[in-house]
């Protein structure tokens, strides 16, 4: 099975993972879309890459995204990899930050994959993005932790409806990133407790036993896997790439 004609349709585009994803699907022949809520991102990740299509829409919002995937017509591949982190203790969580940060998290995974599925015809393949977050919790993270719970949950349920289809359903699920998320939780680990830039980077890397934070590109490459020949078995799996961290 090859890429070619194959179209795409991407999350959370315009920068860190969702940029590198594009640059991988393009780099496989694929046609992509990269979506999210601001186009100056967007056009940047399509004006380098060919074969890439920028259409600004915001995840939470059930209309745009109907119109995102009206105006993308039919796609093969759908990875909702829209998303935003925050960090605070849980007894100062706010109602209004619990909200936020699932809307774009889970509520975003749902309306994104739910209108990839109900245009798909024969093959496909649903990819979420998760976190390890999603596997276990993490202190000062309850919102994005519970969030991300969610995401693996819902793709495991799509999974079995999909099971007799030519159609599956997975999530990846990274630990940090090097990407400009991981960049901003450095900054508020050195505002909240003094810590310089570099240890508290070095905080993040300890969580994987390979004492690093985690490419983009390994994520990519695991996302195509989950496209190429010998996936079909691959269905409702909450993979961890993450350095065996547990």
């Amino acid at each position: 099975m090859t890429l070619a004609h194959k179209t795409v349709l991407i999350t959370g585009g315009g920068s860190g993972l969702g940029a590198d994803l594009a640059r991988g699907f393009a780099g496989a022949g694929a046609r992509v879309i990269v979506a999210g809520r601001r186009r100056a991102p967007l056009d940047a990740v399509a004006a380098r890459l060919s074969g890439v299509r920028a259409i600004p829409a915001d995840v939470t919002d059930e209309a745009q995204v109907g119109a995102l995937f009206d105006a993308a017509g039919p796609v093969d591949v759908v990875i909702a990899n829209a998303g935003a982190a925050t960090s605070a203790p849980f007894a100062g969580t706010t109602l209004d930050d619990w909200n936020a940060v699932l809307a774009v998290n889970l509520t975003g995974a749902f309306l994104t994959l739910r209108a990839g599925l109900g245009q798909m015809d024969g093959w496909g393949r649903l990819i979420s993005v998760a976190s390890t977050a999603g596997l276990k919790g993490y202190a000062y993270a309850a919102a994005y932790s519970a969030a991300k719970h969610g995401v693996v949950g819902l793709t495991r349920a799509i999974a079995q409806e999909v099971a007799r289809s030519e159609v599956t359903a997975n999530a990846l699920c990274p630990g940090f990133l090097d990407t400009e998320m991981t960049d901003r939780s450095v900054a508020r680990i050195a505002e909240k407790t003094g810590m310089d830039a570099r240890s508290a980077r070095a905080r993040l890397a300890a969580h994987n036993p390979q004492g690093r934070l985690i490419a983009p590109a390994e994520v990519t490459a695991a996302a195509l896997w989950l496209c190429g020949a010998g996936s079909e078995g691959i269905n409702g799996q909450a993979i961890a790439i993450a350095g065996g961290e547990a």
